[in-house]
């Protein structure tokens, strides 16, 4: 492997400070549900997000992406799958990872507990502590894409969002539901 020299500036460009990342509450078609409201951080890479205004704080994913998951206690992500592997680690609280074709399975994490859930795999995650909290959300990318592909959602959610007047366009980018 050649070795490569990196200045501070450069590696500057590659810091993602927590304090300067701005949060979008509305990176997914679930976010307008209720139960499933969360602040989304795009870290290392666009990964899956539907909102295509959500820059990452450092855009070259190399192989995967990383976004930072915040919310109240209950609120989380709801049935979704990846073309990809996704891992989730709780960095503060209590997280539940919910799986199966109506979320049948589930286990509770705590900080820095890990789970890898395959691809393909429909899989959700709640907040189960009793104060706001975070999680980091790891997926890999597709061999054939930077990106981690789009999001499959379980159909009673794509109808919740709806209702709401939210839709997942046929690029992957939310968009006003008919």
């Amino acid at each position: 492997m050649d070795q490569k020299d990196v200045s501070p500036a450069e590696m500057e460009g590659r810091i993602a400070r927590f304090k300067e990342l701005t949060p979008s509450k509305q990176a997914f078609v679930d976010t307008r549900i209720a139960e499933y409201e969360r602040d989304i951080y795009n870290v290392i890479g666009r990964g899956v997000t539907e909102d295509p205004d959500l820059a990452p704080a450092i855009p070259n994913a190399e192989g995967f992406n990383v976004t930072y998951v915040g919310a109240e206690p209950g609120k989380g992500a709801a049935l979704h799958a990846h073309e990809t592997v996704e891992v989730f680690i709780p960095l503060s609280g209590h997280w539940t990872v919910y799986w199966g074709d109506e979320g049948e399975h589930e286990v509770t994490l705590e900080a820095f507990d890990c789970i890898s859930v395959p691809t393909g795999v429909m899989r959700g995650f709640r907040n189960a502590g009793d104060s706001f909290a975070h999680l980091i959300a790891i997926i890999g990318s597709r061999p054939d894409a930077p990106d981690g592909g789009q999001v499959a959602w379980a159909p009673k959610i794509l109808k919740q969002a709806a209702e709401t007047g939210l839709k997942v366009g046929d690029d992957g980018s939310l968009v006003a539901a008919d």
